[in-house]
């Protein structure tokens, strides 16, 4: 296990134990998430524990090309009245990320420390929100982090009502031109579109 102190630098993200974790402590300054992410690396911990910093093998990732939408998805985007817009409401997204109730989770891991520094990263550029809206409110969104390498680290995502982070999600993949999506770990909801593991040295070949 490695202990970070107050110099800004991480190990070798291959140096991790079975279950990715990497290192503890540090901070989440700007200056730091910007090389964990550039170096594969991102924070993950719950609001009474240390930061944790996780580099997993393998990693779970979609391939834009490889976006899959079903026939009632198209539907639901041909057909519905849910509006996508990007970077209109950040704060509101990653707040509405945080209380989302998850199966298997007792808590959040987007603590009022991660909200502060990832909404720091949202006003430097780094950090990206898309909004979906039905019938003027928010109902649904997604957060992440943008590295300007054709790489988007997706880090959560929310619903109110049915398919409004789908909605979000497909709409904004179809509409840049990122070359990998990061997912990190592996979901159902993330897999039914297409994501998928690959292994970590392929996913830091990306970087």
């Amino acid at each position: 296990m490695h202990i970070l102190g107050t110099e800004i630098a991480f190990p070798n993200p291959r140096l991790t134990d079975e279950n990715g974790l990497l290192a503890i402590g540090g901070d989440l300054s700007v200056e730091r998430l910007l090389i964990a992410y550039k170096m594969g690396i991102f924070p993950w911990f719950n609001d009474d524990e240390p930061i944790l910093w996780w580099s997993p093998d393998p990693r779970f990732v979609l391939f834009p090309g490889k976006l899959k939408v079903s026939k009632s998805m198209k539907q639901v985007l041909r057909n519905s009245d849910f509006e996508v817009t990007v970077n209109q409401e950040f704060e509101e997204v990653i707040s509405e990320c945080s209380k989302i109730k998850r199966n298997g989770q007792g808590g959040t891991w987007i603590t009022s420390g991660m909200i502060e520094a990832y909404s720091e990263l949202h006003h430097m550029g780094f950090a990206k929100s898309v909004e979906v809206w039905l019938e003027g409110k928010l109902v649904g969104g997604l957060y992440g982090v943008d590295l300007g390498n054709g790489v988007f680290c997706g880090e959560s995502m929310f619903s109110k009502v049915a398919n409004a982070s789908k909605v979000g999600f497909i709409t904004y993949i179809q509409n840049t031109s990122y070359g990998l999506i990061d997912c990190q770990v592996y979901t159902n909801h993330l897999a039914s579109l297409g994501a998928e593991d690959i292994s970590r040295e392929d996913f830091l070949k990306h970087l």
